[in-house]
């Protein structure tokens, strides 16, 4: 699957689970919403997984963990807050970063409509 095309699939998977269930859950919540829904589609999928950082010659083994790891491609990081900060954004290119990935989601669910929520994050440095 090209990524614009998984990314749209996250998408409409996203404003599926906020029309369903609406704006006032845990970010809890919406993770296992759509890890689910994105599992019945087939769609390689890794969840809450540990990574290390290696600095000069220390490794740090469980450094980070990104919310959702699909198709090794694209990183997706759920929030569920008032407002997103500039340090949500930083975080998920941090991780696009140690990752060597190009392309995050960054998903806020606490909105009226979820397409206000959707925010696409790049590394430029990315494969």
């Amino acid at each position: 699957m090209e990524i614009n095309q998984l990314t749209g699939t996250i998408i409409e998977l996203c404003i599926k689970i906020h029309s369903t269930i609406g704006p006032g859950c845990f970010e809890r919540v919406y993770e296992d919403l759509l890890y689910y829904e994105i599992q019945k589609r087939d769609i390689p999928l890794q969840r809450q997984l540990l990574m290390p950082i290696c600095y000069e010659e220390l490794r740090i083994q469980d450094a980070y963990k990104p919310d959702l790891l699909v198709d090794d491609r694209l990183i997706v990081e759920i929030k569920s807050v008032e407002n997103v900060l500039g340090v949500h954004y930083k975080q998920l290119q941090t991780y696009l970063k140690l990752m060597k990935l190009k392309n995050g989601l960054l998903l806020n669910f606490k909105v009226d409509l979820m397409k206000n929520g959707v925010h696409r994050v790049f590394n430029n440095f990315g494969n």
